[in-house]
């Protein structure tokens, strides 16, 4: 039987990633593993209803010198191409060649790696760039850091081809196997974890309905506006909603409701 070199390169990062997390986790790191661009996340290996407040993370104030920089590299199809080879041999061990947290490497993972293909179309260019490069130490888990491994064009080219991958433009190598970041799938996790939210009381029946209503109108303008809001020093749900009620997209009522159900869920834990 033939196994091709990049085969066998995928299988040694594989095991070196995974005893890298074994070795910082019986440290001490809490049990808090990660892979790279982010640890657990909504739609990951635990779901949208597992592993406990992961949303936080993505909701830390971004540090100087990371705070409001924007991207300088095009998501043309060379970066495109260029990052999916560095995705390849660097991230999908732990992330899945999908980048859905469902990697060989990430089985033994608690929370899982994160869903990077679906929580980079709402994270902006600072938070990844940030996430990338310092690893997981600030967080206590053991994502390592690539400023040392990747050079900043590197992981330019990373985020747009991560971004391109969760936004159905790429489809993945087939080295890890894994899922793809499935819209009907997230719309179904969606909907258990408001009916989990309404029968614990976190929120009312009302309030599901309009996250529901309004969820997809906010995904869409987010993600179409991501370059626009990657420079304002908030987190992008929030300088999304204030555009958007600046805009008469929603009323400041709406966007004021919208983010307080969603920060309840994220307190709860049911929205990771």
């Amino acid at each position: 039987m033939k196994i091709s070199l990049w085969k066998i390169t995928g299988l040694i990062l594989a095991v070196l990633i995974f005893a890298a997390c074994g070795a910082q986790n019986n440290a001490g790191v809490d049990g808090m593993e990660g892979g790279m661009m982010g640890e657990g996340g909504m739609m990951g290996k635990g779901g949208m209803m597992g592993n406990g407040g992961q949303m936080k993370f993505h909701m830390a104030a971004i540090p100087d010198p990371y705070a409001g920089i924007k991207s300088p590299i095009p998501s043309d199809d060379q970066s495109i191409e260029r990052g999916q080879a560095i995705f390849t041999a660097n991230c999908a061990t732990c992330h899945g060649d999908g980048g859905m947290g469902d990697g060989p490497a990430g089985e033994a993972l608690d929370p899982a790696p994160a869903p990077v293909a679906h929580t980079s179309q709402m994270m902006s260019d600072a938070y990844l760039f940030w996430r990338i490069s310092e690893g997981g130490s600030e967080f206590g888990t053991a994502m390592i850091s690539f400023k040392s491994i990747l050079s900043e064009d590197d992981r330019w080219d990373v985020i747009n081809y991560v971004r391109a991958l969760g936004a159905g433009k790429v489809m993945p190598q087939n080295q890890f196997g894994g899922q793809v970041n499935d819209p009907e799938a997230q719309a179904t996790q969606q909907a258990e974890m408001l009916d989990a939210a309404v029968s614990q009381g976190v929120i009312s029946q009302a309030e599901a309905d309009l996250f529901s209503e309004l969820h997809p109108t906010i995904d869409d303008f987010i993600q179409n506006n991501r370059s626009e809001l990657s420079g304002i020093d908030k987190p992008m749900m929030e300088s999304g909603l204030d555009a958007m009620v600046e805009q008469g997209i929603l009323t400041e009522d709406q966007a004021s409701q919208f983010l307080d159900i969603h920060n309840r869920m994220v307190d709860a834990g049911l929205m990771q």
